[in-house]
């Protein structure tokens, strides 16, 4: 049993940044919720993970696009737990497309992409906020993207989606507050699988490189970084609302 009276959920968190954030507040002594959609034997390893650090975990299987789905989980993590101080709105999706392909994204292309990036974290914000304004206090963090606010990315629906989800944050900020801070983080390339699959391991690798030689920090992100952000954005920046923080080793500085 842990002795944690802390909660947090996790959407998206059987692998990449999500895991690493989930495991992150774990360190920190909160209990967690690990949210998967089809990754049950990645959702289960960063189960275990958490919990090494002594917490206890929930895992459920959720579909944030589903509003069903997001109070199901918020329900189940306050039935188990009482409380809920954190949520993390990690879960995401894409479709490699490159920008000048314009006919390469359809309508529907960009509606799945903007039922899991942007309603998905609208939904569960919605779904979380009377438990955290019953535990008192809260956080809600949206892990962003650098196409939100510079307009690169994957394809044009994605970075669309994700300007859509920085301007939400500072609206649910004004809307949540006093219990509950909003916040958003926007990281540029991240070291993870989804990118890897996307780009192909030579287009990856290539262009990890040319970031590593140009960006001031000579390096480009980690879920570990994320999840030092998100944590902090969590279990402190107390005075820190409505704030969209670029996390990308100075990429945004160089083009």
């Amino acid at each position: 049993m842990s002795s944690s009276n802390k909660v947090a959920i996790v959407t998206g968190s059987a692998t990449g940044a999500g895991a690493g954030i989930a495991v992150g507040l774990a360190e920190k002594g909160y209990n967690v919720t690990v949210n998967y959609t089809r990754s049950l034997k990645e959702a289960e390893e960063t189960v275990a993970l958490c919990e090494s650090h002594g917490v206890e975990t929930l895992l459920c299987q959720a579909d944030v696009s589903k509003d069903e789905d997001c109070r199901r989980m918020a329900a189940e993590t306050m039935e188990k737990w009482g409380r809920l101080d954190g949520l993390v709105n990690n879960a995401g999706r894409t479709k490699f497309v490159a920008h000048d392909d314009l006919d390469g994204l359809s309508a529907q292309d960009f509606q799945d992409i903007y039922a899991v990036n942007t309603i998905g974290p609208y939904q569960m914000s919605r779904a979380v906020a009377p438990y955290m304004k019953q535990t008192g206090r809260g956080s809600i963090v949206m892990i962003s993207s650098v196409a939100g606010t510079h307009g690169i990315g994957s394809c044009i629906a994605y970075v669309a989606s994700k300007g859509g989800l920085n301007s939400m944050t500072k609206a649910l900020a004004r809307t949540l507050g006093p219990e509950i801070r909003v916040n958003s983080i926007c990281p540029g390339f991240i070291e993870t699988r989804w990118l890897l699959q996307g780009y192909g391991e030579d287009k990856y690798e290539a262009y990890k490189q040319s970031l590593v030689k140009k960006v001031p920090l000579a390096k480009v992100c980690t879920p570990e970084d994320i999840a030092e952000t998100a944590a902090w954005f969590i279990d402190g920046a107390n005075m820190i609302t409505g704030e969209i923080i670029i996390l990308d080793g100075g990429m945004h500085l160089v083009g």
